[in-house]
């Protein structure tokens, strides 16, 4: 049988990204002892260091990293930009000129970006080097990596486990340490669920934050749960690094969109300096979390605790309806938006995309008003939850919220359902921060009780996918949740958990 006009884009395309990554498939001149060494660099700060010593040069850098910044310190004798010469890879939906932004469609193969997005050209005016993009699912509307173009990503400790989505491809090379800071979007947990599946830092900033200009996404135009973009990392440093330059180079000046707020040191600072006020949320209500994650999220909690921080049992009211009104719009167009890509290209659906396409059918101009309507009750009636939620020894308002990003560690390709946990913050539009907390461990983490009765069909999936021998050693993430626009906040109190963790 002939291949079809789809099947032949796709030879095409994959054969092109063969030619550009073989001829760095083996040692770079043999300059191994200096690929190991700046491959072991996870902090931002430790490898410009190393740069502006003199002792590694960016064409080093990039013999492992692939390019060089070496021209511009030849000549001035100083780095370009705080990122000068740091590896940045980015997924395949944000503009870089002369390239594709496919998000995962055939349709949008051989159909190069005229600029680049407005992140890209900040970052490449700090010196970073943009080396390649990477994969997500045909839509990104999924929590797994999978399309027709570029095929299924594998979790790299096993893989016929999935790595998470949408932004499973950076998720995959941050932890082979094939790049440094990975940027991803997120519309319902696109950056955390990766990040919590591989062990890595993500941040889903308030969606007005950070520029979005130049990222294609499905169902462009909407307004009412808008993506974020966000950076990911394999250390807090990186994070806090890399969203202090990005800030600091005046986002808003490219995209008028952005909210115009310089970065607050201060409020950084603040928090780390006294003790806090964390609410605790360690079930959603819908589907109850693994064993090792409530162990993890409550050694976490007992360590806050023995610290002078004073806990808050945080509850889900309001949850449901945030993810139900959510829903109704993921499907307010009927699935005319991902319907017409896929449709164009030729290529078959990935069976989950197939199935939100015909979830629900378009609704009225008048009923989207009415949806806006209970969007913004539900919205405030979060913000007046969080407003009376009051620690009762100090009468102080809760900081953050510290719970689960997933009811699950990495599964199997195919399995991955419930994103309650990550969704309700985009709906929210409050920054949220996935990072590793622990790991999965076989010998304290149990099989759960054999007469547990699942609360729903999602509940008895999750539970019938735990098994601690096939997920031993496979990383756990936790979210730290604050309000809108207190991205510096959510670092900083980040930065207290991360020295109790190592402590």
């Amino acid at each position: 049988m002939s291949a079809q006009p789809w099947q032949e884009v796709v030879r095409e395309k994959r054969d092109i990204r063969q030619k550009l990554v073989e001829p760095y498939l083996t040692d770079i001149n043999g300059e191994r002892a200096v690929a190991d060494n700046v491959l072991s660099i996870d902090n931002v700060e430790d490898l410009t260091s190393l740069l502006a010593s003199g002792k590694v040069t960016a064409h080093d850098v990039t013999a492992s990293y692939i390019r060089r910044l070496d021209q511009y310190y030849q000549q001035q004798g100083n780095l370009i930009g705080p990122l000068h010469g740091v590896p940045v890879t980015l997924k395949d939906q944000f503009d870089v000129k002369g390239a594709d932004s496919t998000i995962g469609y055939v349709a949008r193969a051989f159909k190069p970006a005229a600029r680049d997005a407005a992140i890209v050209q900040i970052l490449k005016s700090l010196g970073a080097i943009i080396l390649a993009k990477t994969n997500l699912p045909q839509s990104i509307m999924w929590c797994e990596t999978e399309n027709p173009l570029w095929g299924l990503t594998t979790n790299p400790r096993n893989p016929a486990f999935t790595p998470g989505g949408s932004t499973g491809g950076e998720g995959v090379l941050l932890a082979l340490k094939a790049s440094m800071i990975g940027w991803g979007t997120d519309i319902g947990g696109s950056i955390r669920i990766p990040s919590h599946m591989n062990g890595l830092w993500g941040l889903k900033p308030t969606s007005s934050r950070l520029p979005y200009m130049g990222v294609p996404v499905s169902t462009e135009g909407q307004e009412h749960v808008p993506s974020a973009i966000g950076p990911m990392t394999r250390s807090l440093s990186s994070l806090v690094t890399v969203m202090q330059n990005v800030i600091d180079a005046q986002p808003w000046v490219l995209d008028p969109k952005v909210t115009p707020i310089p970065w607050r040191q201060d409020m950084y600072e603040q928090v780390q300096t006294r003790p806090l006020t964390i609410g605790v949320l360690v079930d959603d209500g819908v589907v109850k979390v693994h064993p090792p994650i409530e162990r993890v999220l409550k050694e976490l909690e007992a360590k806050l605790k023995a610290a002078g921080h004073e806990i808050v049992q945080w509850n889900c009211a309001g949850h449901k309806e945030c993810i139900e009104i959510m829903d109704l719009f993921y499907t307010a167009d009927g699935g005319e938006d991902i319907r017409r890509e896929v449709q164009g290209g030729g290529e078959p659906f990935i069976p989950h995309v197939e199935a939100l396409t015909n979830r629900g059918k378009a609704i009225s101009v008048y009923e989207y008003w009415q949806l806006n309507k209970r969007k913004i009750a539900a919205q405030q009636a979060y913000n007046d939850k969080w407003n009376l939620a009051i620690a009762p020894d100090s009468g102080r308002t809760v900081d953050v919220i510290l719970m689960p990003t997933m009811p699950h560690p990495a599964v199997p390709h195919k399995t991955c359902k419930w994103v309650g946990y990550t969704k309700v913050w985009n709906f929210l539009d409050y920054p949220a921060l996935s990072f590793p907390a622990g790991q999965v461990e076989a010998s304290k983490d149990l099989a759960g009780p054999a007469d547990y009765e699942p609360r729903n069909d999602y509940d008895a999936w999750n539970w019938k996918l735990y098994n601690p021998e096939t997920m031993d050693g496979h990383p756990v993430g936790l979210q730290i949740v604050g309000r809108r626009f207190e991205e510096e906040k959510v670092l900083g109190v980040a930065a207290v958990m991360d020295k109790l963790m190592k402590a």
